[in-house]
């Protein structure tokens, strides 16, 4: 099965000299993509990824193990997770093809990262159909093919024309939230590009606004949002859920979310602690580090969508001013290396152990 890929990398440290050329310690990259070769993937790309740089994307959005390892090493990543990029098994709208692509894509992953699984992990792809299907083949990735947990889209399609959405905050997929909690790994959600009347309505005049810019934000937020205040976190109050990117906006609206919800009769659950994101700089990473703490925060690339060299050179050329942002190097460390250790049930790695300065 052809395939493209997701990646999230977990670090470790090595010294100066060993393997790498720009990184000072092993990071810990979270989600890092690949995925399959099917219509809707290929056009959701065309509508954010520029141009000039398609080449570049689909070379590195379809090699797994080969170029991106080898980046990996040069950049002191020492983990890397590896996801079924977007839409992905969720742009697929037929039930049975969602549900056997998802369970050969699982198998396809396993069999292309079982010769490294010292540096290479998954998470689990999934038909979100059938919350007790779901369910099933998550138990199945975790336990038998060894995964560290799921990455879902905000929604799903389905229906005939594949304009139905189907969302997971609601109360018949509890025999799904009831596996995830029960195995205690954590769910990854991560935006898909928008689609149908949302793209006519809302992107279409404005198409430089899909993607990075405000699209993906906007999804995921809606759906975390969506997942509070349906109450998922009242009915499974230990769910793991990771979003990126400084949280999807969430942290920077806090006051006025917890406001509005104060007076609110549905179902709130305490949420916010548990909201993880990756940075793009130490004044906004230290915004959200005094909101959520730093135990909530871990380090991610998001590879291929952006490179592991700025990724690692962000991090490194930054080291004193984020020791600063998350309170000492201790912390340091937490949010670049222990913070993914918990949730993604990793063992030793390379370099796993070694000190940071």
């Amino acid at each position: 099965m052809a395939s493209e890929t997701h990646f999230l990398q977990v670090a470790s440290s090595e010294a100066p000299g060993e393997r790498r050329t720009a990184s000072q310690d092993f990071q810990p990259p979270l989600l890092e993509c690949f995925s399959l070769r099917e219509p809707r993937s290929k056009l959701d790309t065309s509508l954010y990824i520029d141009p000039w740089d398609r080449e570049r994307y689909v070379r590195q959005i379809h090699d797994i193990t080969r170029e991106p390892l080898q980046s990996c090493n040069e950049h002191g990543i020492g983990y890397t997770v590896v996801s079924l990029t977007v839409p992905g098994i969720h742009g697929i709208a037929d039930k049975t093809e969602a549900e056997t692509a998802a369970t050969l894509t699982n198998n396809w992953i396993a069999e292309q990262i079982k010769e490294t699984r010292d540096c290479l992990g998954a998470f689990a792809c999934l038909s979100i159909d059938d919350p007790v299907q779901a369910g099933q083949v998550l138990r199945r990735c975790v336990k038998d093919l060894g995964f560290h947990g799921a990455l879902l889209c905000d929604f799903q399609h389905a229906g005939s024309s594949g304009e139905t959405y189907l969302f997971y905050n609601q109360p018949q997929y509890g025999a799904f939230w009831d596996v995830l909690t029960g195995l205690e790994i954590p769910l990854y959600t991560h935006p898909a590009a928008p689609a149908d009347v949302i793209l006519e309505e809302l992107y279409s005049q404005r198409p430089f606004l899909i993607g990075p810019p405000l699209s993906f934000a906007n999804g995921v937020s809606l759906h975390t949002l969506g997942l509070i205040s349906n109450g998922v976190f009242d009915r499974f109050p230990t769910a793991k859920v990771i979003i990126g990117h400084l949280g999807e906006h969430i942290p920077f609206d806090f006051c006025r979310i917890n406001h509005w919800f104060e007076d609110d009769e549905k179902p709130i659950a305490e949420e916010k602690d548990k909201i993880i994101g990756h940075f793009s700089t130490a004044t906004f990473f230290k915004c959200v580090v005094d909101e959520i703490g730093a135990d909530c925060v871990l380090f991610s690339i998001d590879y291929p969508f952006e490179t592991i060299e700025n990724g690692c050179g962000w991090w490194d050329n930054g080291a004193e001013a984020i020791k600063e942002a998350v309170g000492g190097v201790g912390l340091y460390r937490c949010s670049r290396l222990d913070n993914a250790k918990k949730p993604l049930k990793l063992g030793d790695f390379d370099d796993s152990e070694a000190p940071v300065n």
